[in-house]
């Protein structure tokens, strides 16, 4: 892409549009290949408990974990869009680099610090499924920032 034809509002739209495709597709990695056993507690449950210290129904928790997962998938996408734009090496590796990224940021700092997660050593299984569906995640987000962003021109 040359310098005239960079747009960084093009850049987080295509990622945004990327981000949201990549979270569902992060998801089902998930499902097929979960983190942790179902009776033990992610990120996102301990969100829905705390939201405004509200009692949550289960419908409630449903919908706020599905929030979360996407507007966290949507805004790194986005954010991935407009770096994207400005430093294309950012789509190394066809966005797996990105993903890899993303869980080193998310799994080892943000999470831990916002006191989302307890910063613990992960089981082999957790580091596994964890590191495949984040990979998936930047793949995914890089191939439909950039289909769309062909598309936007």
């Amino acid at each position: 892409m040359s310098r005239q034809q960079r747009s960084i509002a093009k850049g987080v739209v295509a990622g945004l549009i990327g981000g949201i495709v990549a979270t569902a597709v992060k998801n089902a990695v998930g499902r097929a290949y979960p983190p942790r056993k179902a009776s033990e507690s992610d990120p996102a449950a301990l969100v829905t408990r705390q939201v405004g210290r509200l009692e949550l129904t289960v419908r409630q928790k449903k919908i706020a974990k599905k929030t979360m997962h996407y507007g966290f998938g949507a805004a790194a996408g986005a954010a991935y869009g407009a770096a994207a734009e400005l430093y294309p090496a950012a789509t190394s590796k066809q966005g797996a680099s990105f993903g890899m990224a993303l869980i080193a940021l998310n799994q080892d700092n943000i999470l831990p610090s916002i006191g989302l997660a307890e910063k613990k050593s992960q089981t082999k299984r957790e580091h596994t499924s964890e590191l495949i569906s984040f990979v998936a995640y930047g793949i995914v987000t890089e191939t439909v920032r950039r289909i769309v962003r062909r598309m936007i021109a």
